[in-house]
């Protein structure tokens, strides 16, 4: 497939796993409404997804032998960490200020690049992390709360730590002919984080029956079993499946940059849907992320182009791919997932 291509496709997937990473609080927050625990619903969205995703984990069960750290760390990073260091870190401080402490995780991403693999990255690739970020700052109106717990915000940066995770895992090992393949890896983590999270959230104290009646999404019943379908399928499902395909294709700061959109994405659903309208600075906020990802892609399509071997590694670019497919990608590309076939 012609580079340019596979980057379209990547950008393309990308998108779509913002959309269903970003629907994900608009689905869950009827439900949390209607008397269900905010950590039952994760674990409902976890284990439904793992259910889901059984026969595939069956097909790749030689994953386990092959490699049993990578399935280990996306399930505990890209999965039941950043679930439930978020959820955690929402309990003790605003959702809005919690939210924007974990799409650091892009700029934690180019930090990763830049001192811990010691890989030049451009300047253009830095403003578009800043420019994301201070969007988002404005998206979430990071300004009404500054009041801040330390736990809780040492709770969100675990949850952006884990979310670094994510993306170096989803990219690494995707250069090698042995590298696992990705719907194997997101299986086996969905499966591992069902596990871990099982014994945080002790479901078993959960009323299910919550489930089978219905919750209000502004001022319309809609039935509980639809919203957690839709959190199950495609929240998590085709999430993390387009996301750690997306990683692959591009590279895990460019699809890092392109997933703080989630936050946008989030905000324009919630005023759509639960009637929670934008501010001015909410829609300029979202208008410089959008301006961001933009930035950080367009630099990785010129990184692309042929150039000497002395030439500077430009972010997105092949160079920068190959050797991030030895770390970790967004929500958590891990141990070398193979070829895009996709969270989120």
């Amino acid at each position: 497939m012609h580079a340019s291509s596979v980057r379209s496709a990547g950008l393309g997937l990308a998108l779509v796993s913002a959309f269903a990473f970003g629907g994900s609080g608009v689905a869950a927050k009827p439900l949390i409404e209607a008397g269900l625990d905010p950590l039952h619903v994760v674990w409902l969205r976890v284990a439904g997804a793992a259910l889901v995703m059984l026969p595939v984990a069956w097909r790749h069960r030689d994953l386990l032998r092959r490699r049993p750290a990578l399935l280990a760390g996306f399930g505990l990073l890209a999965v039941a960490g950043v679930q439930a260091c978020y959820f955690a870190a929402i309990s003790r401080i605003p959702v809005g200020v919690a939210l924007l402490i974990e799409y650091l995780a892009p700029a934690l991403v180019l930090g990763w690049v830049r001192f811990v693999q010691r890989r030049p990255v451009t300047r253009a690739a830095a403003v578009g992390v800043v420019l994301a970020v201070a969007g988002l700052a404005c998206v979430v109106e990071v300004w009404a709360g500054l009041s801040f717990d330390p736990l809780g915000l040492l709770l969100a940066l675990g949850a952006a730590c884990c979310q670094v995770g994510y993306f170096v895992l989803s990219a690494q090992g995707s250069d090698t002919e042995d590298a696992p393949d990705p719907l194997g890896v997101i299986a086996y983590g969905l499966l591992i984080g069902a596990l871990v999270l099982t014994v945080v959230a002790r479901p078993w104290g959960m009323d299910f029956s919550l489930l089978a009646g219905g919750a209000g999404m502004d001022g319309t019943e809609v039935p509980a079993a639809l919203l957690l379908g839709w959190i199950v399928l495609v929240a998590t499902v085709l999430a993390y499946v387009t996301g750690v395909v997306s990683v692959r294709r591009l590279s895990p700061q460019v699809a890092g940059v392109v997933a703080c959109l989630e936050a946008v994405i989030a905000t324009v659903l919630a005023w759509v849907l639960l009637g929670e309208h934008l501010s001015a600075p909410q829609i300029v906020g979202g208008a410089v992320v959008l301006v961001g990802a933009f930035i950080a892609q367009s630099q990785a399509t010129r990184s692309q182009a042929p150039k000497p071997p002395s030439g500077p590694v430009a972010a997105g670019g092949p160079e920068t791919s190959a050797a991030l497919a030895g770390g970790e990608g967004r929500e958590v590309h891990a141990g070398g997932l193979s070829a895009k076939s996709d969270p989120a």
